[in-house]
C-alpha cells in the first residue's frame, strides 16, 4: 500500500490529566476530629467531603441515539459528569426531538433560558445550529465535537464563544487494525460504518491501514473483502446493524469493526449472540471501551468485543469545562485530538488480547507519537478498500 504522510495541524494541545476525587474521611477511632456530635451527645462520623459547586452550568443536547449508546451521546455526556463530580459544575442534557437544525436550536435556547451558558454538543450534525447560536448567545459558551460551525455550503466560522475539536480516527482505527490482525492472525475481516461521513471513513482507512501493516510487518495475513466493507446510512438502526453483521458472519468472517452508534449496538448484539453459541464472532467496537457490552455468559467474564478504537470524548469535553474554570477557554480554535496528546487509541486494558499483542500494539503507538509510522486520513491513492 502506497504511504501517504499526514502533517495534523495541531491547534492546541489539552490536559488530559485526572483528577482526583475526595478521600473518605478517617473513621471515628483513628481521628476523633472527624466526629460531630449529637444532640442526644452520641457521634457520628463527619460526611465525606464534596467538591465545591461552583458558578458554571454545563448542558448537552444529544444527536441521534440516547445518552446511554454506547458510543459518542454517551462519551461526551461522561466527561461532563466527571467535571460534576470533581469539578463542582451544575450539569444537564436535553434530547431533541428530532436531529434536524431547528430542533437542535430548541434544545439549546431551552438550555440557555435555563441558565445553563456552557453547552456541549456531539457530531457534525450541529454545525449549522452552532453556527446561529454562537451569534445569537454570546454570552454562552459552546464545544462541538466533531465539526465546526458552518452554513451548510463549508463556511466555516468558530467564533471567539465557540471551540471545534476533531480527532484522528484513521489513527485509532490503524492501532485497532494492528491488534486485531497480530492477535487473529490469519481470516477475514469486515467494517460497517454508520454515514458515510469524514470520521467513519478515517475509522475505515486506518483500520485497514492497520491490518495491511501487520500483513507486511508482523506475521499476520488478514483480508478484507469490498463486499465486507458497508456503509449503513445511519447510526441508530440497531436491527440494521445485527442483520448486516450477520450476514458477513455466514459468509466466515471472523471480526466486524464497527464505527456506527446504534448501528454498531445491533452488530455486537449479533456477536453475543453467536459468541454464546460458541461461535467466533468477534467485534471490534468504536470511540468509547465497549468491551462490556459484549458480555455473553452469565458471570460477565467473557466478551466478544477483542478491542476498541477510541476517541477519548470523555476527555475533551471534560478539559474544555476545565479550561472555562481556569480562564483558559481556548475560544475561536479549532482543536485536534490525536495519537499525540492522548487523544486516541485502543483501551488500557483489553481482557482478548494477548500479552504479546499488547505490547506489540504499545510499541507501535509509541512509533505513531514519534513520527516513525504515518497513517493517512484519505484513501486519495485508491489503495484501500472503499
Amino acid at each position: 500500500m502506497k504511504k501517504k504522510f499526514l502533517a495534523l495541524l495541531m491547534c492546541g494541545m489539552m490536559a488530559t490529566l485526572s483528577f482526583t476525587g475526595c478521600s473518605s474521611a478517617p473513621s471515628k477511632d483513628s481521628n476523633p476530629a472527624t466526629e460531630q456530635s449529637t444532640p442526644e451527645g452520641e457521634s457520628k462520623p463527619a460526611e465525606e467531603a464534596k467538591p465545591e459547586v461552583v458558578e458554571l452550568n454545563v448542558g448537552m443536547v444529544t444527536d441521534a441515539g440516547t445518552i446511554d449508546d454506547k458510543s459518542f451521546n454517551q462519551g461526551t455526556w461522561e466527561g461532563i459528569i466527571r467535571a460534576g463530580e470533581e469539578l463542582g459544575v451544575q450539569t444537564n442534557y436535553l434530547k431533541p426531538a428530532g436531529t434536524t437544525e431547528a430542533e437542535y436550536l430548541k434544545e439549546i435556547a431551552n438550555l440557555y433560558d435555563t441558565g445553563y451558558k456552557f453547552i456541549v454538543t456531539p457530531g457534525f450534525k450541529f454545525e449549522t445550529s452552532i453556527l446561529k447560536a454562537q451569534d445569537r448567545y454570546k454570552d454562552a459558551k459552546f464545544v462541538i465535537l466533531d465539526g465546526a460551525p458552518q452554513d451548510g455550503n463549508d463556511n466555516y466560522n468558530v467564533a471567539d464563544n465557540t471551540v471545534a475539536i476533531y480527532f484522528a480516527e484513521h489513527q485509532s482505527g490503524f492501532l485497532a487494525g494492528v491488534a486485531t490482525a497480530v492477535e487473529l492472525k490469519e481470516g477475514a475481516l469486515g467494517f460497517i460504518g454508520g454515514m458515510e461521513i469524514p470520521a467513519v471513513q478515517k475509522f475505515n482507512w486506518g483500520f485497514q491501514q492497520g491490518v495491511a501493516y501487520a500483513n507486511a510487518n508482523l506475521g499476520a495475513n488478514m483480508t478484507i473483502e469490498e463486499s465486507n466493507v458497508v456503509y449503513q446510512g445511519s447510526f441508530d438502526n440497531v436491527p440494521a446493524g445485527q442483520q448486516l453483521a450477520a450476514q458477513m458472519f455466514d459468509k466466515g468472517v471472523k471480526a466486524i469493526f464497527c464505527a456506527a452508534g446504534g448501528v454498531g449496538v445491533g452488530a455486537i448484539k449479533e456477536g453475543v449472540e453467536r459468541s454464546a453459541q460458541g461461535k467466533e464472532a468477534w467485534i471490534i467496537g468504536v470511540d468509547t471501551d465497549q468491551y462490556a457490552e459484549g458480555f455473553y455468559d452469565g458471570d460477565n467474564t467473557k466478551s466478544c468485543v477483542l478491542t476498541s478504537a477510541v476517541k477519548r470524548i470523555e476527555n475533551a469535553s471534560f478539559d474544555m469545562i476545565k479550561a472555562e474554570l481556569d480562564g483558559t477557554f481556548p475560544g475561536g480554535q479549532t482543536l485536534t485530538f490525536d495519537i499525540t496528546n492522548d487523544g486516541v487509541g485502543i483501551p488500557n486494558e483489553n481482557p482478548n488480547l494477548s500479552d504479546e499483542t499488547e505490547k506489540t500494539v504499545t510499541d507501535i503507538a509509541q512509533q505513531l507519537k514519534d513520527g516513525k509510522i504515518t497513517v493517512a486520513d484519505n484513501n486519495d491513492d485508491n489503495s484501500l478498500i472503499k
